[in-house]
């Protein structure tokens, strides 16, 4: 019996402290815990049935709800602020990333065309062009050159020609004076002879 009496107590201190939870739920501080839609719920739970679809709600419990939507409200302000903030500052950031991109593209442009194109005279050349110019100049000048030098081989060897004939002209003249001058001194000879023979 005494064992009964200890079951019995021990029942009523299991039930008693199971009921003062569930009612420790149902106490004001239940519905500021949760979501929105929880406390809505434990609100719903807490209020009294009056007439079919009407409860009635204390103020205080709905008070404190309506904190909580508007704290909740708030910081979701809050948060969409600094969204906005971020993403205007993102934007701002992806604006000046875009110029420097469009410069960084302007400038690689004008390398593009400082590496592709070559000043000569003041004037930009592209580079085959540039190449093409200068080849065709050195074969002009190759050329000259060539015909210049073929030109004086040619004076060269014509002079030496005109050269060797004027020596044997030269040479044959002076043979013909030889010749004329022996004519003409046989001549002279011939001539006394036949002077000296008659005056004899």
């Amino acid at each position: 019996m005494f064992m009964l009496k200890k079951l019995v107590f021990f029942a009523f201190i299991v039930l008693s402290t199971t009921l003062f939870g569930q009612q420790k739920r149902m106490l004001p501080y239940a519905i500021q815990e949760g979501t929105l839609n929880e406390q809505f719920t434990n609100l719903s739970n807490m209020s009294r049935s009056q007439a079919g679809d009407f409860k009635l709600i204390r103020r205080t419990n709905l008070e404190i709800v309506r904190k909580n939507v508007l704290d909740s409200i708030a910081r979701y302000q809050k948060e969409i602020t600094a969204l906005k903030t971020n993403t205007s500052s993102s934007t701002g950031t992806i604006s000046a990333l875009r110029d420097s991109v469009t410069t960084l593209d302007a400038a690689l442009q004008t390398e593009r065309h400082k590496t592709d194109s070559i000043s000569f005279l003041g004037i930009d050349f592209a580079k085959g062009s540039y190449h093409t110019m200068v080849w065709s100049i050195i074969i002009v000048f190759l050329l000259a050159f060539l015909i210049t030098l073929a030109s004086f081989r040619k004076a060269k060897v014509d002079t030496n020609e005109h050269q060797k004939t004027a020596a044997e002209l030269q040479e044959e003249l002076q043979n013909l004076r030889k010749k004329s001058l022996e004519k003409e001194q046989l001549l002279k000879r011939q001539l006394l002879d036949e002077q000296m023979k008659r005056g004899s």
